[in-house]
């Protein structure tokens, strides 16, 4: 493969979470083809469900006092999606910084990377400027990103 081209299957990536996803009704347009604003509700459920299953700081306990709002996406959509799917959104973490992770989501159907979005979180105190991760949090990622290498 050139280093121009872009394969559309599967990579053996390590991936530290992963979320499944129906595509339903509602995240289509008339055609039953996934609208793309969508894809980003997919994404943001499966970063809320890893933060309480996997982090053990569910949005529902972090919010008012804390947030981890996205800073910067970048998405490559490889190919369309169809209600009825069966998607499976890998997250691998990729960087842990003072209050910043930076993740990449890869969806899967079957074989094929449909999207991907590498994404940039900040954790923000109640005013929203940054704060470091709390302790037990910062400890987690951690864990998993080195069990990764």
């Amino acid at each position: 493969m050139a280093r121009s081209e872009v394969s559309d299957k599967v990579e053996s990536d390590l991936m530290h979470f992963t979320f499944p996803q129906k595509v339903l009704f509602k995240h289509c347009d008339p055609a039953g083809i996934v609208f793309y604003p969508r894809f980003f509700e997919m994404i943001n459920d499966a970063v809320e469900t890893m933060f309480g299953d996997v982090f053990d700081w569910p949005f529902e306990d972090m919010h008012p006092d804390a947030g981890v709002p996205t800073a910067g996406f970048n998405v490559r959509f490889r190919q369309p999606c169809r209600h009825g799917d069966q998607l499976d959104l890998n997250l691998t973490l990729t960087r842990l910084g003072g209050s910043s992770l930076s993740l990449t989501t890869r969806a899967v159907r079957q074989d094929a990377v449909c999207f991907e979005a590498d994404q940039t979180l900040v954790c923000v105190g109640g005013d929203g400027r940054p704060v470091p991760w709390p302790e037990h949090v910062r400890a987690k990622i951690e864990e998993l990103m080195e069990a990764s290498t």
